[in-house]
């Protein structure tokens, strides 16, 4: 694997790239995208595919990547202009691209604005909050857990978010009298550290779960685009909004194994089934359905 880094005006984007480039095998690069996970959260799925050249990235202000620009914020049609440059970059393009939750939503972005860059996109549970009929409750549950974080801190926060992304159907009344959930029962600490910046748990990543997509501009592009979503995730506010965009762009969800973070190992505290994902976006990357 080799780190390299691409140098913008408002960003210096690490990357890394295992195998060679140009690939040597005659396909593209397989990249892979998430938001606000950085590179080291595809280690397991890319190990999966040592025939392909694959490339991961930290998007800007996360990881190893740097920000220029003087914001916090993060926006998917910005990461979109920044995964478009690191394309440009590979100098291998079209790319296969599998992007994961915000990734799905920057990737989304990236289709409707730079259509030529991705020839295969599986778009794998993105938030997209807009697409729900119950968005606005969506919306509101989603502002209480940045209540939540800025009153009491991680643990806190983090409770109330597991607590929304694992809730089954729409955000009914009886979602909102629910008392809030005690972090202990995640394993997670009640004592408040003191810091607030979680891209997570605060409202800089709003624009990302509120992006709308231009379904126009997608489905005229070329790309072919696979909305996925994990067996285990049905129900849940991400499932969901992966239906109803599958549904948007005139298909069905493409069911993958495990949860939302189906493709990590163990390390990462919520181990999903990574052999097993690897072997679905394989099939799904070759056209099976």
């Amino acid at each position: 694997m080799k780190t390299r880094t691409l140098e913008t005006p408002e960003a210096d984007l690490f990357y890394d790239v295992r195998g060679p480039l140009p690939p040597s095998d005659g396909r593209p690069p397989l990249v892979m995208i998430g938001q606000p996970m950085d590179a080291g959260g595809f280690a397991d799925l890319a190990s999966h595919f040592p025939e392909r050249t694959v490339v991961t990235y930290d998007p800007r202000g996360l990881g190893r990547s740097t920000r220029k620009d003087g914001r916090t914020d993060h926006d998917p049609e910005t990461q979109a202009g920044d995964v478009h440059a690191l394309i440009k970059a590979l100098g291998a393009g079209p790319v296969e691209m599998f992007a994961s939750s915000g990734g799905a939503v920057t990737a989304l972005a990236l289709v409707a604005a730079h259509p030529d860059d991705v020839a295969t996109l599986v778009a794998h549970e993105p938030p997209l909050l807009p697409l729900l009929p119950d968005a606005a409750a969506a919306e509101r549950a989603r502002a209480a857990i940045r209540d939540v974080y800025e009153a009491k801190g991680a643990g806190a926060g983090m409770a109330a978010f597991i607590a929304m992304t694992s809730w089954q159907g729409e955000f009914t009344d009886g979602y909102f009298a629910a008392p809030a959930p005690d972090p202990a029962q995640f394993g997670l600490p009640a004592e408040d550290d003191g810091s607030r910046g979680d891209p997570l748990l605060s409202d800089v990543s709003w624009a990302v779960s509120g992006y709308r997509p231009d379904i126009e501009a997608l489905t005229a592009a070329p790309t072919r685009i696979v909305i996925a979503v994990g067996e285990e995730s049905r129900g849940t506010v991400t499932a969901r909004t992966s239906e109803a965009a599958a549904e948007l762009l005139g298909q069905r969800a493409t069911v993958f194994p495990s949860h939302h973070g189906g493709f990590v190992g163990g390390r990462h505290g919520f181990a999903g089934q990574p052999e097993a994902f690897a072997r679905r976006l394989r099939d799904v990357l070759a056209g099976a359905a």
